[in-house]
């Protein structure tokens, strides 16, 4: 309604307007009948009114339409009323939300067919790295050890690609189960075993056997994974300091926090940590940081309705904090 009136407000006033000329025109000409002038004034508003009363009726939805901000694309297409203006209106929004919709259809299998490549891709790549490490196993000279180095940081690579495809499709790929953290963070310590040995940083484990959360395990893998690989690599090579990985619980809920004695994160660079392709001062420093892992690390906790805290000094480590409420 307050459209409307605020549409035909312009056209009421050069309606009375025209009334005003046209008895103006009327009394200089000599005509002083003002009775006669009266009903016709009045004739003319009585027209005028039935003509915004018949207005209103057959536009009424589409005002409403135009007033209520819908939400969705098809909310806007359902305008009804026989009028010129809504008819044509409804077609052009019809044909246009139709466009729409092809071209999201048609965003969303590029999207899966992507995924679906990258999954593809990244397994193939996986034979024959598994390969090369099986044939590395059986060197024990230094160049054999460098080159499984560099096979681990490949095989990081491709894990890294995967859960980023993965992440598009997060919903489909999500299962809740009840997981105890000090056997899952068991897992992932032996899963990088050579990576703690190669380094000299010896992991700590703090945490009860009853300790547990609702998660998805393949997820929290990763993200206690990653969390741990970050750890070790801004630590000091061969300064044997330690990784703790501490689980227990407090006011707020279950917390698992990873702690290190390792560079520490600048505080002018804190608060960009979590943002894609973020490096920081440590990532140019350091040579090795895509920026990703911890924006992975956050976005899955935030799907999983959990949340991740960070603490660093530098110069004296880092605290990432898992906090399961």
């Amino acid at each position: 309604m307050h459209l409307f009136v605020r549409e035909h407000v312009p056209f009421v006033i050069i309606m009375l307007l025209q009334l005003g000329i046209v008895t103006a025109v009327f009394y200089l000409d000599g005509y002083r009948d003002w009775q006669v002038a009266g009903y016709a004034a009045a004739l003319g508003l009585c027209v005028l009114g039935v003509y915004l009363v018949y207005r209103y009726a057959s536009h009424r939805s589409f005002y409403a339409m135009l007033g209520s901000r819908a939400g969705k694309p098809e909310e806007t297409i359902e305008v009804s009323g026989a009028a010129p203006l809504p008819t044509a209106l409804n077609g052009l929004l019809a044909s246009q939300y139709r466009s729409l919709d092809e071209l999201r259809m048609s965003a969303e299998r590029n999207r899966e067919a992507h995924v679906t490549f990258m999954n593809r891709w990244v397994h193939q790549m996986k034979t024959p790295l598994s390969v090369l490490e099986l044939m590395l196993q059986e060197e024990g000279d230094e160049r054999s050890a460098s080159m499984r180095e560099e096979t681990d940081r490949l095989r990081k690579g491709l894990e890294m690609v995967l859960y980023m495809s993965r992440l598009e499709t997060f919903e489909q790929d999500f299962a809740v189960e009840r997981i105890g953290l000090r056997e899952l963070t068991n897992e992932v310590i032996l899963n990088n075993r050579r990576l703690f040995i190669r380094s000299g940083v010896f992991p700590e484990m703090k945490a009860d056997n009853d300790l547990e959360v609702h998660a998805d395990r393949k997820w929290l893998f990763f993200i206690i994974e990653q969390l741990i690989y970050n750890a070790v690599k801004y630590s000091e090579p061969g300064s044997g300091c330690k990784v703790v990985i501490a689980a227990f619980r407090d006011k707020r809920g279950t917390l698992l926090e990873i702690r290190d004695q390792g560079a520490g994160i600048p505080s002018s660079d804190m608060m960009r940590i979590f943002q894609p392709y973020f490096t920081g001062e440590n990532g140019r420093r350091f040579k090795e940081s895509t920026g990703m892992g911890l924006y992975l690390v956050k976005s899955v906790m935030d799907r999983m309705g959990y949340r991740i805290e960070a603490e660093s000094k530098v110069g004296e480590g880092t605290v990432m904090r898992l906090v399961f409420s």
